[in-house]
């Protein structure tokens, strides 16, 4: 989509600047780089194809916004269990013991659930100690500042997350203890080998994640540890997407690829299958204790609210008593949506999960698919241009077990209709975005 905004455009909407006297409390640089900044927003909003920040009226995967019925196939809730009644009761008798939170971090407000809940997750994904952060994003970030220092290769996919890119900027920025960075081609064994062999530093960590959010791809871990192994690597995996998921029992990526115990360190989310929010940090337990007394991310955030632990620890019940059947569902009609998405001619991209990337290559395609498909009372995220790279515009397509074979029927029709009408099955040309 194009911003259509020239720099003589953005000086002709500028707010007025009054007085130079006056300048530092009505118009300031932050105020005029903020519009300038904006342009696109603006532009979007104009056109009535802005997609974002929309308020849901209630929660799940079918919710309503502004009073429609809208179907979620942009919801990280993989296996439907988020509304679940049992979550929703032991996190409300949580509530009636500890309230919506601590009022401290975990130094002083660790509660027998946060424990418990740990040794959980410690032995339902088969290792020795488990740390949990008030949010995924603050695992990976604690595991970063505590293990990298100026001796220290990070070693990071082209496509990491971005608490991935954060983390390692953040321990760039760390006076006296700046490691180097390095980035690989996504999921290319040669590219990483090339940099592990000519590191700069002694130790090297590397970061991958175990299925890529956006593209829905997953990295060959057996062959990513040979290689560490080889160069004296540590591999530490976000597996975020892939916890609850993937493996005959949910245990993730390194359970479907057959190396469960070999991945050093683990992280996993649990505002996606787990139903909440934070994360949680696996590993041998002097390296997880080495976080804990050291990753700010941990020691100066707010504890975990307890609610969220027991929603989290019951759905880990879930898992550990009924996971084979509820990953096998996810994975039928994962494969029945793929199958006719295939059928009818849509570019998945590099996917081979439940996440689907829809492949637009275009913003104005992407933008008008999920115009057209939201009214028609399905929800599907468009990311444009420059989330990713030009040419890669997709609709972000999750498919959950808490979906209806109506609810994937009527997607899938319209998906067709409206792919045919803006030209995304052909590849053409829809013209320029019209005011």
């Amino acid at each position: 989509m194009s911003t259509g905004f020239e720099k003589d455009r953005v000086l002709q909407c500028r707010p007025p600047m009054r007085t130079a006297a006056k300048r530092s409390t009505l118009v300031s640089w932050i105020d005029e780089k903020a519009h300038a900044e904006l342009a696109i927003v603006r532009e979007a909003r104009e056109k009535q194809v802005y997609a974002y920040f929309r308020e849901f009226e209630t929660g799940g995967l079918h919710t309503t916004v502004g009073g429609q019925p809208i179907i979620n196939f942009s919801s990280n809730d993989y296996l439907g269990v988020t509304n679940h009644p049992r979550v929703k009761a032991a996190a409300m008798k949580a509530f009636d013991k500890y309230a919506c939170g601590l009022s401290s971090s975990r130094v002083q407000a660790t509660t027998r659930e946060h424990v418990e809940l740990e040794r959980g997750l410690a032995r339902f994904f088969g290792y020795e100690k488990c740390l949990t952060f008030t949010t995924g994003y603050q695992s990976m970030l604690g595991l970063i500042a505590a293990a990298a220092d100026k001796d220290t290769t990070l070693v990071l996919d082209s496509y990491s997350h971005a608490c991935i890119l954060d983390g390692s900027f953040l321990a760039a920025g760390t006076p006296g203890r700046a490691p180097e960075i390095r980035f690989f081609n996504h999921n290319s064994a040669r590219s990483l080998e090339r940099i592990l062999k000519t590191r700069e530093r002694k130790n090297a960590l590397v970061l991958v994640e175990g299925v890529y959010s956006l593209d829905g791809d997953v990295a060959n871990l057996p062959e990513f540890l040979e290689i560490c192994d080889r160069y004296d690597a540590v591999l530490a995996v976000d597996d975020a997407h892939g916890s609850g998921t993937l493996g005959a029992h949910g245990r993730g990526l390194a359970e479907q690829q057959g190396v469960e115990g070999k991945v050093p360190v683990l992280m996993t989310a649990f505002s996606k299958v787990f139903g909440g929010i934070g994360g949680a940090l696996l590993g041998k337990t002097e390296v997880i204790e080495m976080v804990q007394h050291n990753a700010r991310s941990f020691l100066f955030s707010a504890s975990l609210p307890v609610p969220i632990v027991a929603a989290v620890t019951t759905i880990l019940e879930m898992l550990e008593t009924e996971g084979k059947a509820l990953v096998r569902e996810l994975h039928q009609k994962r494969d029945y949506f793929r199958g006719k998405l295939v059928e009818a001619g849509f570019d998945l991209g590099a996917s081979s999960t439940h996440i689907m990337p829809v492949m637009c290559r275009d913003d104005r395609k992407a933008l008008f698919m999920h115009v057209a498909l939201f009214e028609c009372g399905v929800l599907m995220v468009p990311i444009i241009y420059p989330a990713v790279k030009q040419g890669e515009q997709r609709l972000r397509v999750n498919v959950t077990r808490g979906h209806t074979q109506e609810d994937m029927d009527k997607a899938l029709e319209l998906l067709k209709t409206y792919g045919e009408a803006f030209f995304v099955l052909s590849g053409e040309d829809i013209g320029p975005l019209e005011a």
